[in-house]
């Protein structure tokens, strides 16, 4: 559209008799009149997410770094969480008793609070980090403070986030991994699991579960059921003769 936009100009200003960019094609449809296709196709693609070894890579640079940088990669796989949700999250947000985060409506993409979980393991990374914590700053509010000479004990801003991710994963040699990729991963992990759409959706946030949808067919998990339980008799009988002795009696 925009190099369309620029040649009327071009026509507008008398520097051209026409505009050799097209402004799409017929295309019969159901719709009366059809519909106009445009002239840069829209692709979707799937979430990346980092292989298994990718992962381990990813994990033995994070063992190195200091605790509250581990617990926030902890909670922004077990807990799915964007990247504004989990440097947001507060002190009175966390339920050590019941292992649950609170993640705020005004912190969220479409405006709904949600209650997540996180495992026993990010819990230990969690106690270790209140008490480190509390060297920094006693006083209740954001959970993740600076330790920076410049902003102590100030609120870690996203960019700061950012930066720290994109560390590790330059270190790890992974250099696709984002502050967004343990969402991706946990969500795809859940339907692999074999968790259902609205569970996933509710853990993630998403408002519908088209959004969802994306990690089910990331994870192939519709894909492999249907081929295990439709396919699998078919399998059977094609490899069956290979397996079977000639007319000799021999199985070669």
């Amino acid at each position: 559209m925009p190099v369309r936009l620029f040649y009327d100009f071009l026509m507008e200003e008398g520097l051209r008799g026409s505009n050799p960019v097209g402004r799409g094609r017929y295309t019969p449809g159901r719709r009366a009149g059809g519909n106009q296709r445009g002239l840069v196709p829209r692709l979707t693609k799937l979430p990346w997410i980092p292989t298994e070894e990718q992962w381990l890579h990813i994990l033995e640079v994070a063992r190195r770094e200091p605790v509250r940088n581990r617990v926030m990669l902890a909670l922004a796989y077990d807990a799915a969480l964007r990247r504004e949700e989990l440097c947001s999250l507060r002190t009175d947000d966390v339920d050590p008793a019941h292992r649950t985060l609170r993640v705020r409506a005004e912190t969220t993409k479409n405006g709904l609070e949600r209650m997540v979980p996180y495992s026993a393991a990010s819990g230990v990374l969690l106690s270790g980090y209140l008490a480190h914590r509390a060297t920094v700053s006693r006083a209740r509010g954001p959970l993740f403070l600076s330790e920076s000479r410049r902003n102590y004990a100030q609120p870690l801003s996203l960019w700061t986030w950012s930066k720290v991710v994109r560390r590790i994963g330059l270190a790890a040699g992974v250099e696709r991994l984002t502050t967004h990729t343990t969402r991706h991963l946990c969500l795809t992990d859940l339907a692999r699991m074999g968790w259902e759409i609205h569970a996933i959706a509710t853990l993630a946030g998403h408002r519908c579960t088209d959004s969802t949808l994306q990690y089910i067919h990331l994870s192939g998990r519709d894909l492999a059921d249907k081929l295990n339980a439709g396919m699998e008799h078919i399998h059977a009988w094609r490899v069956q003769m290979l397996a079977a002795p000639d007319a000799t009696g021999v199985v070669r």
